[in-house]
């Protein structure tokens, strides 16, 4: 069960989850296979002795998966959503931390896309609350929907 499901209140409910793009995905994986099929090679060209272009592929493997690993744990350990009551987000595996503002609180939030962003659907969100600093998710897929979420949530609370 994530974090945003078990600190629900009573009559709270999920209203949207922010997702990592595809592309973030994409650039974990490259980053492994790439230099895994490039060591593959090296070790097939090379003779009895290792060579320097395989000890090369060696350590271009390892730092694949040093990056691999860093981009993964982020994104098994991250949970943003926005509840009927609050933005709540949640990162950290072995620790947890949290940053969560209450709707009312919410003064503004900013969409940051970048060129490529923009063509692919992906951006960061800034958001703004009175009393708090502003908190800036990483990079998420349909930022200006997750905006429109929030938008939307707001709206709901100031009507009761």
């Amino acid at each position: 069960m994530s974090y945003i499901q078990q600190s629900l209140g009573d009559g709270e409910t999920i209203i949207a989850r922010a997702h990592f793009h595809w592309l973030y995905l994409a650039t974990a994986w490259l980053s492994l296979l790439v230099p895994g099929v490039l060591l593959l090679a090296a070790l097939g060209q090379a003779q009895t002795q290792p060579d320097p272009y395989s000890v090369a592929a060696g350590l271009l493997f390892v730092l694949g998966l040093i990056v691999f690993l860093r981009l993964m744990i982020r994104k098994w350990s991250v949970e943003i959503g926005v509840t009927s009551h609050r933005f709540v987000e949640k990162y950290g595996l072995l620790s947890m931390k949290t940053n969560e503002i209450a709707l009312p609180n919410i003064e503004g939030v900013r969409v940051n896309q970048s060129i490529l962003g923009k063509l692919f659907g992906y951006g960061t969100v800034k958001i703004e609350g009175t009393g708090v600093d502003s908190v800036t998710t990483p990079t998420i897929a349909d930022p200006v929907g997750f905006v429109r979420a929030i938008q939307t949530a707001k709206e709901h609370v100031a009507n009761r």
